[in-house]
């Protein structure tokens, strides 16, 4: 079974700083998920070359695929082109091709800050941003992101013919008020026995009523439905009543 593998790196000293909330993350990695993509880590890097040409060297070589996002626009800490350039080891040029976007997109006026925007490694691939014209790029494995939510979906929404999937990614939510304490050792028997199948645990309070959501996810359906059996049966022996999937909610 192919098991195809991502990681985002999100980069902004506003996103550390807790002024700026990402809003890429979550919407990135159900689009990826959706072609069996699955996002396997997430890191958050302040506006520092160092930094960031130290992720992206270390992700991009354990991943399938590296998206990153924020840091490519005209101000002077919009470094991430230039790192990620660093770290492939080319040199940073103003490309023709952005140029010629960004020509279109403002009538011919452009201006020098926004054609700012153009300079990115040589010999990359464009990324099209029918949003706001300036576009991200792709070195090799390495998908180049607007931070700007707006534009970063529809980038990666425009990227997703370019990725190759893996084997089929089934999922299961299997929702009851019952603790994580009370199924806890049972539960991780069953974890450790179907290996293959990822389960997370994720409680909730609502109603009153304290929960848990049990997230089924591999690509071996049959081990995946034996699985959510045992979980089901885990949680009756509780005395408690599975809720059916529309009151499933992780909190």
């Amino acid at each position: 079974m192919k098991n195809v593998t991502a990681a985002i790196l999100i980069i902004g000293n506003e996103i550390l700083s807790g002024r700026t909330q990402d809003a890429n993350l979550a919407y990135i990695s159900q689009q990826l998920l959706k072609i069996n993509i699955r996002v396997m880590e997430a890191r958050i890097v302040p506006d520092i070359e160092t930094e960031i040409v130290g992720a992206v060297n270390y992700l991009r070589k354990k991943y399938d695929y590296l998206f990153t996002t924020g840091g490519i626009g005209t101000t002077h800490d919009d470094i991430t082109a230039a790192s990620v350039a660093k770290a492939f080891g080319r040199n940073v040029i103003r490309d023709p091709r952005a140029v010629a976007i960004l020509n279109k997109h403002y009538d011919g006026q452009p201006g020098e800050i926004r054609l700012r925007m153009a300079d990115m490694p040589e010999k990359a691939d464009l990324i099209i941003n029918p949003v706001s014209g300036a576009p991200g790029f792709q070195i090799e494995n390495v998908f180049v992101l607007a931070g700007v939510p707006s534009i970063a979906r529809a980038m990666i929404d425009g990227v997703l013919d370019r990725l190759q999937g893996g084997d089929e990614i089934y999922t299961e939510t299997i929702s009851a008020y019952v603790t994580e304490n009370s199924i806890a050792d049972e539960m991780a028997k069953i974890a450790t026995f179907y290996s293959q199948i990822d389960i997370g645990s994720y409680p909730y309070f609502r109603q009153g009523k304290f929960g848990t959501a049990l997230v089924l996810k591999g690509t071996d359906k049959s081990a995946l439905d034996k699985a959510a059996q045992e979980l089901r049966t885990l949680i009756r022996s509780q005395g408690v009543d599975v809720l059916v999937e529309d009151e499933s909610i992780i909190c």
